[in-house]
């Protein structure tokens, strides 16, 4: 299995645009055989808490079709990040898009206390992705709470993958964490940044991926955009830049 992240420079709150450069990474990952591809937190809106009421909501969107389309043809997992709206309010989500298979959502059930005020907890049924039991998901703040990945864990996981929005002071303590549980469960872990403004900060980029002993086998840059392919096989990692 081939599992890419990538590392966006979203378009804050503009979400035709983001879907269109969304699809340059599907392109470029199906291009080299990718299975999986995972995007990071909020991609398709930017992390902006205080806009998300308004710019929130559901993954039936008609909008996000040509994911469903391009996940069919390419025959590849994708998961875009979504603030969606229920009954309950606004949830931080992951929307997974399966080859020629009804949509999934995992939402972040762990939240900042910085989030509160614009989002609520999500209710999973799962935090594996549903055609590949071996890979387990994890929105941001999720991976500092030790409890996230033990569950992660005790499904059977062997693929921690993380999609987060973080500052460059933010992702060197997220990084520390996770190599720490790459070699507390012998998960490979995964993490897809973005770049640039986000909220009132600027996220930091340098998506990477760890071994299952905890040590960094690859890293992109705090600023540019591109992706990380990891093969489970061979578990070679290659840098793809745009």
């Amino acid at each position: 299995m081939r599992i890419s992240v990538a590392q966006t420079r979203p378009v804050k709150g503009d979400i035709s645009r983001n879907i269109d450069h969304h699809q340059r990474f599907i392109d470029l990952a199906a291009a080299h055989g990718a299975d999986v591809l995972v995007f990071p937190e909020l991609s398709i809106t930017g992390y902006e808490p205080t806009l998300a009421g308004e710019l929130a909501t559901t993954p039936d969107d008609p909008r996000f079709a040509v994911f469903q389309q391009r996940s069919d043809a390419h025959n590849l997992t994708l998961g875009i990040g979504v603030p969606t709206r229920n009954e309950a309010g606004v949830c931080i989500t992951m929307v997974l898009f399966h080859p020629n298979q009804p949509w999934q959502t995992y939402a972040k059930k762990y939240l900042h206390a910085d989030e509160e005020p614009f989002f609520v907890s999500g209710r999973n049924a799962s935090v594996v992705l549903r055609n590949k039991p071996e890979v387990a998901l994890a929105i941001c703040y999720e991976l500092s709470v030790p409890e996230h990945a033990a569950d992660a864990h005790q499904t059977g996981a062997t693929l921690y993958l993380a999609s987060i929005a973080k500052t460059a002071s933010g992702v060197q303590k997220a990084a520390q964490i996770l190599s720490d549980i790459a070699k507390t469960y012998a998960m490979t872990v995964l993490m897809a940044n973005s770049v640039g403004p986000s909220d009132d900060f600027v996220s930091g980029g340098k998506t990477a991926i760890w071994s299952t002993r905890g040590d960094l086998l690859a890293q992109l840059s705090d600023t540019g955009e591109g992706m990380l392919l990891f093969d489970t096989e061979t578990q070679k990692v290659s840098s793809l830049l745009l």
